[in-house]
């Protein structure tokens, strides 16, 4: 039976999705690259962090229980749901946008940029279905929940650093000329609008079942 915390295999198991949550597209990977790409690597560290730090929230929120009552109230999760892709779907306006200027667009300041990272991933429908639906099959309901989500939660973040830090090396590297040619900045930032676009609606028409 499985002890007041996750064993060897529960961990083994949970880092296994964790690695296929993190390393697939999604809004967060998405941010994190077209910010080191447009900004470099100090922008592209920034958006990471803001990214899990709304990660963080989300681990607050399994262990008091949070996520339990989301999960309960199909009206919550419809809101979350609407209001992730509307964010998204601003995101991606704000990118077409940017990527018809013919100058460099004024650089965000890092503070924004971590903004903008905690608010996507707050309202990433992708890691709320994974917090509110699947984290709780790795708990065990005898034993205290918080200590649970503690170690899980910091299995979590740990890949999803390593994994986004990966991606915030390989987009920087290539930041320089990215940023000095004008057809590139259109072309990828036309791409990265889409994407966003496409992910909003998506997370619209899909919705998130409830457990």
């Amino acid at each position: 039976m499985m002890g007041p915390m996750p064993g060897v295999t529960t961990i083994l198991l949970f880092g296994l999705a964790t690695f296929i949550l993190t390393i697939s597209p999604g809004p967060g990977v998405l941010y994190v690259t077209a910010r080191s790409l447009a900004q470099g690597r100090r922008a592209g560290f920034a958006s990471m962090f803001g990214i899990e730090a709304g990660e963080l929230m989300w681990i607050a929120a399994a262990a008091t229980g949070v996520a339990a009552v989301l999960s309960a109230s199909v009206s919550a999760l419809t809101f979350l749901r609407f209001a992730g892709a509307a964010y998204l779907i601003f995101l991606g306006i704000q990118r077409w946008r940017d990527a018809g200027v013919s100058e460099p667009p004024q650089p965000a300041g890092l503070g924004r940029v971590f903004a903008q990272g905690f608010v996507t991933q707050i309202l990433n429908p992708k890691v709320a279905v994974f917090f509110v639906a699947f984290l709780p099959q790795f708990l065990n309901p005898v034993h205290p929940i918080a200590p649970q989500v503690a170690v899980l939660g910091a299995v979590y973040i740990g890949i999803a650093i390593a994994v986004d830090a990966s991606y915030v090396m390989s987009a920087a590297s290539l930041s320089s000329r990215f940023i000095a040619s004008a057809a590139a900045r259109r072309r990828t930032g036309r791409i990265a609008a889409a994407s966003y676009v496409a992910l909003g609606l998506a997370a619209a028409a899909t919705g998130v079942k409830k457990p």
